[in-house]
């Protein structure tokens, strides 16, 4: 292992301390905003999500360490220059947890009216991801009972660093810094049509609460202004990053509806030069497993799907159209197999990182981080060789993007102008053939 990856992955061991800006990789020639280099926001999202692992590696839903990696990312949203809707809800348990929302209002669309006039009406896309992590139950150490045994095992010298420390790096530290990476990027950004809510949503891991609430809480008016549903899950173990529909997108009259959004994430991807620049391409799961996923009594294909289901859910049982992203590897003959990796030095839990102790920073960091490199050839050292900032970056950048593509539903204000002045001037053309000639 060379110097400057040692160097990196002893960041994430000695006591989980705040990352040094120093310690960690720079982005490709970074500018710092969306009109320069596609997808070059420097570290920012890696670095957050280093920080939340490392300070709060205990953040199961209801707990204090979910409060505080919140309050953490309250304080983060604010030095964007936003300040957070800080919604309360009480989850299944009984026990409470938080929502932190970003309202932004666009400019609208302009939707055709029954009677054949158009309206301004504002259409909504929401980016949201959940912030609490958890690890399976079977992989909980039990406290000791032996008061003596655990007064000895403090007094002893110190050990080896363990193999594993569990702290949610992959699920869902990377997703929660992506969404404010794409936060921090929308500055960028003028005139977007779309109203754009960012959740972070508390207690995901309790059967998606905090989703629930967040879209209980929503008026009538605000539900059916919801074109789509941006969720980000787990984005540093997997072998490759996914964008996948919802399972509503199952129904066969509605599967282009309901797809069309992730569709227009891969128009992102692919009219960008992100694998050019950073190595990053963004798959779909193109397995052809014919079975019943959903349910219905009635033999799917098992293609631009995912496996796991998160905070996407709530809104994809609603027919509300979603874009999910996430690491996996779908490439497998069954359904039963598939799981996150495939890397012969991830397997101590049969590649499966999530929930495991595997989900550990220094763990992954120490397997997957490279040397930073000249990707263009020309001599200078221009690009990351950390896969978590490299994706982090690239889905938030797909997802700003993405907005751009508009509504299905209407036209922006600048369209609409557009298309009066053509059906003026198809008007007046019309009218001017339609005139008899004159003798």
């Amino acid at each position: 292992m060379n110097k400057e990856i040692a160097k990196k992955i002893s960041a994430s061991v000695m006591c989980f301390a705040v990352l040094a800006g120093s310690l960690f990789l720079t982005s490709c020639k970074k500018n710092g905003n969306s009109k320069g280099k596609a997808a070059d926001y420097g570290s920012y999202g890696a670095d957050i999500a280093r920080e939340i692992a490392q300070k709060f590696p205990i953040r199961s839903a209801y707990t204090p360490g979910e409060d505080k990696t919140g309050d953490y990312i309250a304080e983060k949203i604010r030095e964007l220059g936003y300040e957070p809707e800080v919604q309360n809800f009480q989850g299944t348990s009984g026990a409470y947890s938080t929502n932190y929302i970003v309202r932004i209002t666009g400019t609208g669309f302009y939707c055709l009216q029954s009677d054949g006039t158009y309206e301004l009406e504002h259409r909504t896309a929401v980016i949201g991801t959940h912030y609490d992590a958890s690890i399976l139950p079977e992989y909980v150490e039990e406290e000791s009972e032996d008061e003596e045994e655990d007064e000895e095992e403090e007094d002893a010298e110190p050990t080896e660093m363990p193999k594993y420390i569990f702290d949610g790096i992959s699920d869902n530290a990377s997703g929660t810094a992506c969404i404010l990476t794409a936060l921090k990027a929308f500055e960028d950004y003028k005139d977007v049509a779309f109203d754009v809510w960012f959740v972070f949503f508390g207690a995901g891991t309790d059967n998606f609460s905090g989703a629930e609430a967040f879209y209980q809480s929503l008026s009538y008016e605000e539900k059916n202004s919801i074109d789509v549903m941006y969720d980000v899950d787990s984005l540093y173990a997997g072998d490759k990053v996914y964008a996948s529909s919802g399972f509503k997108s199952l129904i066969s009259s509605r599967r282009y509806e309901m797809r069309r959004k992730l569709y227009q994430a891969y128009d992102v991807c692919f009219g960008n030069p992100l694998y050019t620049n950073y190595g990053f391409d963004l798959v779909y799961n193109e397995s052809g497993v014919k079975k019943d996923v959903n349910d219905d009594g009635i033999v799917d294909i098992f293609n631009e799907l995912p496996k796991t289901i998160s905070d996407y859910k709530v809104f994809d049982d609603r027919m509300i159209p979603v874009v999910y992203f996430e690491s996996y590897d779908y490439n497998y003959s069954s359904i039963d197999q598939m799981k996150e990796t495939k890397n012969l030095s991830l397997q101590d839990f049969g590649g499966v990182i999530r929930g495991t102790p595997a989900d550990c920073t220094y763990y992954l960091d120490s397997i997957l981080l490279e040397e930073d490199y000249d990707r263009d050839g020309d001599g200078e050292i221009d690009c990351s060789g950390d896969r978590l900032q490299i994706r982090i970056n690239c889905v938030a950048f797909i997802i700003v993007e993405s907005l751009l593509k508009g509504s299905d539903r209407g036209m922006t204000p600048s369209q609409y102008e557009e298309f009066k002045i053509e059906s003026t001037r198809q008007t007046y053309g019309t009218d001017m053939t339609s005139r008899p000639s004159e003798t």
